[in-house]
């Protein structure tokens, strides 16, 4: 390796690593904007936040990459040509295919790398986040008893308070509604005032009351004979309440290992083909049963045929003889509905299968397009920031930020439009790039020629030019 090469290659490390960084942190936050509302007010342990912000990381990180090379790139080869150095280069025979060739290894070797993260360390990460996402979003919100609203969190209680002291302890006028089933009927507590008090677990809350009533009724409720209504009084009563239903619990992690997520090529490719022989399957099933059921024979008695006289009319009433034509068409419309509840199920099965084939395909697919996208904005980063020649962050952001929004626009419609069948799973996923591969193509030309494409300069000379061209067309005379 060459002190040139060398020296490319450490001045492109620096930025690339300070931008994944601050590129995956952008899209971490991005994440936890989106599940906020999921996350606050859940009583979730701290180690807990940080398992599920490390494998979400982990699940950003082949999308992060390729912005990450791009600003990079760009940043690295503007740097250099605000310093003048890609001039000297260029004065000295160097092209500048050969300046970028030991960055083109490199980003190669980056691709390679997210393509193997991708496939091994992506699907458990997914598996984990998912799974952790799912468990807190359908766990209950953290214990919390508002003054003046009805708390109906705690299973088969109903709790209000008229007042809570600061101390967030001390409640006044407190009602408590017991439906607790084989209970005997409704219970009722009323009390002047309490304190709240949480166990060192937080598996129970008891309630210590003071000077209050106690209601409940027994006997058969409903029928002719009244219940009895019981009233017993206190000066100090303690209830408890069971929080176990409050607490984080986390389910099989197994339930999700079969989402195309959570699989890397290989196991796609088994998923794939098994989907397909019950694809296939359906397809036979109702080959067989229309076949067998509607062979479509034209005409069983072929010696008729020969001595039949030609149909002078394709309506089917004609053909049918009047006193028979409605018990045929009820007939007819009775063999089709039965039909139609026949392949209604499998229809539907069909469906889901070949949307779960896609699906799966789509995943596969992915895996290779986010590695190659980091070929491909390299070849893009590096022309352009030699031919915008600005260095820093001001710049570079602005046109990296364009790219990756073109490339994403690009990446969620191919997606979308594999998913829904509209176009092949590799063309749909792979149309991002296909679109910024002839933008990367004219780029590099306009490098290599050093082109002034993003000069004001130049585009501020050409319209001084155009304006006395149109001012001497004017000052012609006419004939």
């Amino acid at each position: 390796m060459k002190k040139l090469d060398k020296l490319i290659i450490k001045t492109f490390l620096g930025p690339f690593v300070a931008t994944f960084f601050v590129t995956l942190f952008v899209l971490v936050m991005q994440f936890l904007w989106k599940y906020v509302d999921d996350l606050v007010g859940k009583g979730l342990d701290t180690g807990v936040i940080i398992q599920l912000i490390a494998y979400t990381s982990a699940t950003l990180v082949t999308l992060a990459l390729p912005l990450a090379v791009l600003l990079s790139s760009i940043m690295t080869f503007g740097n250099l040509g605000e310093s003048f150095e890609l001039v000297a280069l260029k004065s000295s025979g160097i092209s500048l295919l050969r300046f970028i060739r030991p960055l083109l290894f490199v980003c190669s070797i980056i691709g390679v790398l997210a393509f193997l993260f991708a496939n091994y360390v992506i699907p458990v990460a997914n598996l984990q986040a998912k799974s952790l996402l799912y468990d807190i979003t359908n766990s209950k919100p953290a214990f919390n008893i508002k003054a003046g609203v009805f708390y109906r969190d705690i299973p088969n209680y109903t709790i209000k308070v008229a007042q809570k002291d600061k101390d967030n302890q001390t409640i006044h006028q407190v009602m408590i509604f017991d439906n607790t089933a084989g209970s005997g009927g409704d219970k009722i507590i009323l009390a002047e005032k309490g304190q709240m008090v949480l166990t060192a677990n937080k598996r129970f809350l008891y309630f210590i009351l003071e000077n209050g009533w106690r209601y409940e009724e027994r006997g058969n409720r409903g029928y002719t004979v009244p219940g009895d209504m019981i009233r017993l009084g206190f000066k100090k009563y303690s209830k408890a309440f069971d929080l176990s239903s409050f607490a984080f619990n986390r389910l099989n992690m197994d339930l999700f290992a079969s989402n195309q997520q959570m699989l890397n090529v290989r196991q796609l490719d088994v998923a794939i083909d098994s989907l397909q022989k019950v694809e296939a399957q359906y397809s036979k099933t109702v080959n067989s049963y229309v076949s067998t059921r509607y062979p479509f024979y034209r005409w069983k008695d072929t010696g008729w045929v020969a001595t039949a006289p030609p149909l002078k009319t394709k309506n089917f009433a004609s053909v049918v003889p009047e006193k028979h034509l409605r018990a045929v068409v009820e007939r007819a419309e009775q063999s089709i509905r039965e039909t139609q509840s026949s392949l209604e199920s499998p229809t539907l099965e069909f469906e889901d299968k070949h949307n779960s084939i896609l699906m799966h395909k789509v995943e596969w697919q992915r895996k290779f397009t986010l590695a190659a996208a980091c070929v491909v904005m390299f070849l893009i980063g590096a022309p352009l920031g030699s031919i915008i020649r600005k260095g820093g962050l001001g710049t570079p952001l602005v046109f990296a930020v364009i790219f990756f929004v073109i490339f994403n626009v690009f990446f969620m419609i191919g997606e979308k439009m594999a998913r829904s069948g509209v176009m092949m799973t590799w063309s749909g996923m792979w149309l991002s790039n296909i679109v910024l591969l002839p933008i990367a193509a004219f780029l590099i030309y306009k490098a290599m020629n050093d082109s002034q494409l993003f000069n004001k300069e130049y585009y501020f000379r050409s319209i001084q030019k155009m304006k006395k061209f149109l001012q001497r067309f004017k000052k012609q005379p006419t004939i």
